[in-house]
């Protein structure tokens, strides 16, 4: 009697292991994933005119969703809710700008970097700043959900007045209108952004602090991300990471000359 039980705790272990600590079923045991995208970024994550999402985000996900045999269905998500839609919400994965940080790693996991982009710095074709020294008092847009307003405050020391937005679109309806000097975020957002826009807003070409781009996870999944690393991998080994940069970048003046497998955080 005493090893039957023994047996059936065993087991009862293991089941308790393979959902992970928060009891969640890890993505690679999904028929189906539900990855989160941004709708609000042209080039990066945006809806289309029948309602679907494309970008360079969309496709990477759409890739590793096939390298692991699932189903995809997307959500659209700001900056300010990616979090949100993995601790309590209904995503699996989410690809959405999502840059790795210490602290957001406190919260969730992260596979990859999937993309290593640089900071850069979004002005108005009259407006003389350069480089990151030359947002010292500015006003420079800051999107809820985001960090890179405050990492130029807080990282590069430059007093900046940090000016909150909700999106990316509203921050670049204030920088033309002059409620903020500058947008600072990804260079890949921000060529994004001014291309679609069309008004003659350009980069300063600062780039400054390393942009390391993540697939973010429920916190305990860390059999789906040793999975999408293997697939992030294959990625960049098979040239498909080389072929999305040049679809979605290769005229926005972005330098891909050369494209390496960036460096991965490790899944725990």
């Amino acid at each position: 009697m005493k090893r039957v039980l023994v047996v059936v705790l065993a087991l009862a272990a293991a089941v308790v292991s393979g959902c992970g600590s928060g009891g969640q079923e890890s993505l690679v045991d999904k028929d189906k994933l539900v990855i989160g995208v941004r709708s609000d970024l042209p080039s990066i994550g945006f809806r289309t005119q029948g309602g679907g999402f494309d970008g360079f985000d969309v496709d990477v996900a759409r890739y590793i969703a096939g390298k692991l045999g699932k189903q995809v269905s997307f959500i659209p998500v700001l900056a300010a809710d990616r979090e949100k839609v993995l601790t309590s919400g209904p995503a699996d994965m989410v690809l959405a700008t999502y840059t790795i940080s210490q602290d957001r790693k406190a919260r969730v996991l992260f596979a990859g970097p999937y993309h290593v982009s640089y900071q850069d710095i979004l002005v108005r074709p009259d407006e003389a700043i350069k480089n990151v020294r030359d947002l010292k008092g500015r006003r420079i847009c800051e999107v809820k959900g985001a960090n890179a307003a405050q990492r130029v405050v807080e990282e590069r020391g430059v007093a900046a007045q940090v000016v909150p937005f909700d999106d990316y679109p509203t921050c670049l309806k204030a920088l033309k209108n002059r409620q903020v000097d500058a947008v600072t975020t990804n260079d890949v957002i921000l060529a994004g952004l001014a291309a679609q826009d069309g008004s003659g807003l350009r980069l300063a070409n600062a780039q400054f602090n390393e942009q390391r781009t993540g697939v973010g996870l429920r916190k305990d999944d860390v059999e789906g991300c040793e999975a999408v690393n293997r697939a992030i991998t294959d990625m960049y080994q098979d040239g498909t990471a080389s072929r999305l940069l040049h679809k979605w970048f290769g005229k926005s003046g972005l330098n891909l000359n050369t494209i390496a497998v960036p460096q991965f955080e490790g899944c725990s």
